[in-house]
């Protein structure tokens, strides 16, 4: 198994990807901690799960992320998969500036504050992989409100780690996973675009697929087995970059 004996925080692990990310390490030998802000979700992650613990810890409360980490003791992965509060489906002209702030600084605060904290653990000890995921639009992706700055500025965020870090044995890598369906539910997209309903859901679906090289939509265990394999000592030559996970349909 490619993560034996690892310790893994996995940040928003009661999410769709977060809770396939983490039974896949899991399943690779990995000892898991579920973290998030509600504990239902976590729990029922954890139910999955023989090596696993839930801890309800908000990602932006600085206090809270320490004491954690401090209870957890030598960390091995740290994976950053928190929502932002993204909202999107309207002109950036026509946008509040705090809905499009609000992905940018949660984004931005949640993923330093955990890789902060885990960095400084592993640079101790001399190992560890910070992994984190965005949609990769900061290339340029209409309709998307601050989606594409948040992700610019963690993008940013990952290299500016992997050069600080490296000489330390640290890695910092990120994967761009755009539009994955499993995840897709009316409540949760209309959550980020109120003009949603179950037929613009399969329109969304089929139009994601079409706009993709590969011309189907990746799945949830695509995405989660490239994250064992970057946090694993198979890609330990991978780090200040992004893995495209996206089929294709981001092209840089």
């Amino acid at each position: 198994m490619l993560l034996t004996d690892r310790t893994a925080i996995v940040y928003g692990a009661g999410g769709s990807i977060g809770g396939a990310v983490a039974r896949a390490f899991a399943a690779e030998g990995a000892h898991v901690h579920l973290v998030g802000r509600t504990r239902a979700t976590l729990e029922a992650v954890a139910a999955d799960l023989k090596d696993a613990e839930v801890a309800v810890v908000d990602a932006l409360d600085e206090a809270a992320v320490e004491e954690h980490l401090a209870g957890v003791g030598d960390v091995d992965i740290s994976f950053n998969l928190v929502t932002r509060g993204d909202v999107q489906g309207a002109p950036l002209t026509d946008m509040p500036v705090d809905d499009f702030l609000r992905p940018v600084i949660n984004g931005v605060r949640a993923g330093f504050l955990t890789a902060r904290g885990a960095a400084r653990r592993m640079a101790e000890r001399g190992s560890g992989v910070i992994l984190t995921l965005n949609s990769g639009s900061a290339h340029g992706s209409p309709m998307m409100g601050g989606t594409g700055p948040a992700d610019a500025a963690i993008d940013t965020l990952v290299r500016n780690l992997a050069v600080e870090c490296g000489p330390r044995g640290v890695r910092a890598v990120g994967l761009w996973a755009a539009g994955v369906p499993e995840t897709f539910t009316v409540e949760k997209l209309s959550a980020v675009n109120p003009a949603i309903d179950e037929a613009a859901v399969q329109g969304i679906v089929d139009n994601l697929a079409g706009m993709r090289l590969t011309h189907r939509n990746p799945t949830l265990a695509e995405v989660a087995a490239t994250a064992v394999f970057l946090a694993s000592d198979q890609a330990a030559g991978i780090t200040g970059t992004f893995v495209n996970v996206t089929g294709g349909m981001v092209l840089r």
